[in-house]
């Protein structure tokens, strides 16, 4: 038998397209339905003039396998055409010319549909499924579903559509048996069944009872006045609440407390039912309570209730409450601290994700359990403050909190390159406008160079110099910019009687120290995958550093401070701590001498006379802070 006329791609679709329209109409579909329910009670009816010619009746058959009819009908190979979907047109709902009702042998009931368009047979074809009973074969349902295209059996895309099996058996139905394919059940959509894994506030835990939480709460104001609470009642507050005890104070202003002076039960419980019901883990409750109402992460004034009340009733630091001048000042330290340590992304804020990834929520937890403050080195240790800020005294001649250029040249006598400074002083690193205008840089940002300048091991220190070094902002160290920067380093040598070591021979070294993964340019992945990457920049800016890096073997001393959990700055802060404070005792023994030296080194918790033209660092109101961080806010994402 010769084969059927192959249709022309767009011929062939807009065919698809207009059978799928005509089907897709409600008369067709009953129409359809009243066949098969006349099929199935073995009634006769006319078919038209399609394949069945003859109009023999269509009867049931008591056949288990096959729809059988008085007459066979060709057994062909049929394939499955893909229909552009398109929505439904008005169209003529009678049954076209041509109709024909077959099943093929693995129960799957076919209805084709011949058309004739310029003289050739177009055909167009679709699949039914329909319902079954025991064991996929039983009565035929009057309910048909349409495979569509992208189904597993109706595949899609170019040179990808797969013929469907030949029927093994296609005859006329009669009374007797008939075969139809067991429903399955749908498949849920992919979006059904990924199960959610994004939870930007934490993820819910299951079984929490809430009641029993507030009732508790409630239990707790009991015992205030009026079931009011003020700061001080805020301890046992946080405590019913499950949280550690120094968020009293972020509760405190999350309550409305810092403006009534007072938190009334009914106001409490609301506050923190919603912060528990949207917000399923520490982080995010902790960003809530201090953001402002319209941002999900913290900046840093924020942090300043918060800290005002570690610094009002903690141990550690009770001879620190007298002098009061000193609050804003350990207060800044402290939250740059944070910042240098917890916002990684260099923004400015603080998100939920980065103090999940961070160490400071469980330090604000060990705030409650240690009373000596300076345990806590990693963000609120008094010595680490005091270090700090003793040498920026020392750079700060006029003492109004702001250094320029040459201050900073005379930090550890003159040991930073020019070059570099110029490049701290660029705004590459440091934030605000007074900076890049007036080219003074502010005890905020002293805080972030100190560290990084006493510890070039940490990712926040490697990033630090890294875009001091980048010059052009590319994002990878070149040859030219090593080259720029090492250049006034061999003038030092030169001027100190020490013959530099060339530069040719200076990058072999630190090519083989680093081993960049790109031949020829260094970039910020490389520094932090190398564990010399201190070495790598005292090399280049740091001649103290360097000489005494080319004194010793850097291989054996990383191999001797290795296992050592004390990191570079924890060493040098506790070293220059012990010098202060011999000093001090020092100065103690020469009371009746004229002593030239500043209070710098004289116990800040002492130090309650200073100079009194000196402008105050923060204005600090009473009863609660508000301190002003405008020259401190990060205004550029520096990614």
């Amino acid at each position: 038998m010769p084969a059927a006329p192959v249709l022309q791609p767009v011929l062939k679709m807009k065919v698809d397209e207009l059978f799928l329209n005509w089907l897709s109409e409600t008369a067709t579909q009953l129409m359809l339905k009243d066949y098969l329910k006349r099929i199935k009670n073995g009634e006769r009816f006319e078919c038209g003039e399609g394949d069945l010619k003859d109009n023999r009746p269509l009867v049931y058959s008591e056949n288990k396998n096959n729809f059988r009819s008085k007459q066979k009908v060709t057994d062909k190979a049929v394939s499955s055409l893909s229909a552009p979907s398109s929505p439904p047109s008005p169209i003529t709902t009678a049954l076209p010319s041509g109709l024909r009702l077959g099943v093929l042998g693995d129960g799957t009931n076919r209805i084709g549909q011949a058309l004739t368009l310029g003289g050739l047979e177009k055909r167009s074809q679709s699949v039914w499924e329909t319902r079954s009973t025991h064991e996929g074969r039983g009565m035929l349902e009057g309910e048909a579903r349409l495979l569509r295209p992208g189904t597993e059996r109706y595949p899609q895309g170019p040179g990808k559509r797969e013929m469907f099996r030949r029927p093994e058996r296609v005859e006329e139905l009669s009374p007797g048996r008939a075969q139809v394919k067991k429903e399955e059940p749908l498949t849920p959509t992919l979006s059904e069944s990924i199960p959610k894994f994004y939870f930007p506030r934490g993820r819910p835990k299951p079984n929490i009872n809430i009641d029993a939480l507030i009732s508790r709460i409630e239990k707790t104001f009991s015992q205030f006045p009026n079931e009011r609470a003020t700061l001080e009642d805020m301890g046992k507050v946080a405590k019913a609440c499950e949280c550690p005890l120094y968020w009293k104070a972020p509760l405190f202003c999350a309550a409305g407390g810092d403006r009534t002076g007072f938190v009334s039960v009914h106001k409490f419980i609301a506050m923190w039912r919603k912060k528990i019901q949207t917000c399923h883990d520490d982080a995010a409750k902790f960003v809530q309570l201090l953001a402002k109402p319209t941002c999900n992460y913290l900046e840093q004034e924020d942090l300043i209730p918060f800290l005002q009340d570690v610094v009002n009733t903690h141990a550690g630091l009770t001879f620190l409450r007298e002098a009061s001048d000193f609050h804003s000042r350990y207060i800044t330290t402290v939250i740059q601290r944070i910042f240098y340590n917890v916002n990684r992304s260099w923004t400015g804020k603080i998100t939920c994700s980065d103090l999940r990834k961070s160490s400071f929520l469980q330090n604000v937890a060990l705030l409650e359990e240690e009373e000596d403050i300076n345990q806590l080195t990693e963000y609120f240790s008094y010595e680490h403050f005091y270090v700090i800020y003793c040498k920026f005294w020392e750079l700060d001649t006029d003492h109004d909190l702001y250094i320029d250029q040459k201050d900073l040249a005379r930090h550890n006598d003159h040991a930073l390159s020019h070059k570099m400074i110029e490049r701290i002083f660029s705004g590459a690193v440091t934030r605000g406008r007074k900076i890049q205008k007036e080219r003074k840089m502010s005890y905020a940002d002293f805080v972030w160079f100190l560290i990084s300048e006493e510890d070039k091991k940490t990712n926040t220190s490697i990033e630090y110099w890294f875009r001091c070094m980048d010059l052009d902002g590319d994002g990878v160290l070149s040859m030219y910019e090593l080259e720029y920067f090492y250049e006034e380093q061999c003038q030092k040598l030169e001027n100190m009687a020490i013959e530099p070591l060339p530069f040719e021979d200076c990058l072999c070294q630190m090519l083989d120290l680093v081993k960049p993964e790109c031949e020829g340019k260094i970039t910020l992945h490389d520094l932090k995958k190398c564990k010399l990457s201190h070495i790598f920049f005292d090399t280049f800016f740091n001649i103290e550093k360097y000489l005494d890096h080319e004194q010793k073997d850097p291989f054996s001393r990383e191999g001797e401070n290795e296992g050592q959990e004390i990191s570079d700055w924890e060493r040098y802060a506790a070293e220059e701590y012990e010098i202060l404070v011999a000093e001090e005792a020092a100065n103690e023994q020469f009371d009746g001498y004229e002593n030239d030296l500043d209070p710098i080194d004289r116990q800040i918790s002492n130090e309650l006379n200073l100079r009194g033209d000196k402008r105050s660092f923060f204005e600090i109101p009473n009863p609660h802070p508000n301190i002003n961080l405008d020259e401190y806010e990060y205004e550029d994402d520096f990614e």
